[in-house]
């Protein structure tokens, strides 16, 4: 959250009490919505841990999701480097857009997000029916025969390099990911506990 220091250095005078916030996926980093917060507006966020904003067209402050139950949940808040915008990293509550999309932007998806997506698709195949997809039927195999497929994979996308054939390397290596991303759902994580893991190593 903000600190002390960073909450004194808001620059309120520049942007006549009203400030830009723009709100991010936490995890798959795609733009949720953008709105404007008072001093109010952003004391109500701090202390409840949802993102509230002024309305304009409602005249008061605004907490996203206070009908529709779709709130977003505050993981950070970052002011830019001139102390007049904020930047909000959140996990959101359901659909993010009052027309049911993610985001306010849609279909603007940057290409990491899609990840994010296909993890969600598979979170959800879980307790599928095996008939109803490939992915259920791998779940229904078990991890055996899941890290099995991994392991083959892994081989391919190894023997299409050797061979510089970079067709086959980037149909292997998609394969790879699919099944490693099923092999961590099945052992229930993420693939955010690989990437916090990676930035540790890299620390």
């Amino acid at each position: 959250m903000l600190t002390e220091q960073q909450l004194t250095q808001l620059d309120w005078d520049k942007t006549q009490g009203m400030m830009p916030v723009i709100v991010q996926h936490n995890v798959s980093g795609e733009v949720l919505m953008h709105g404007y917060m008072t001093q109010p507006a952003l004391e109500k966020t701090l202390a409840e841990g949802n993102v509230t904003f002024f309305s304009r067209t409602k005249n008061r402050l605004w907490t996203k999701g206070e009908t529709s139950g779709h709130f977003l949940q505050v993981v950070s808040i970052t002011p830019d480097c001139d102390n007049d915008t904020l930047l909000i990293l959140a996990n959101p509550i359901g659909p993010t857009c009052h027309l049911g999309t993610t985001s306010c932007f849609s279909p603007a998806v940057p290409e990491w997000t899609f990840l994010y997506q296909l993890e969600e698709l598979l979170a959800s195949r879980k307790t599928a029916d095996p008939e109803s997809s490939y992915t259920a039927r791998l779940y229904a195999s078990g991890t055996k025969r899941i890290a099995q497929k991994v392991g083959e994979e892994g081989v391919e996308t190894a023997l299409a390099a050797t061979v510089n054939d970079r067709d086959e390397l980037t149909n292997e290596a998609s394969d790879l990911v699919y099944h490693l991303m099923v092999l961590l759902q099945d052992q229930d994580l993420d693939f955010s506990a690989v990437i916090n893991n990676l930035r540790a190593r890299h620390k």
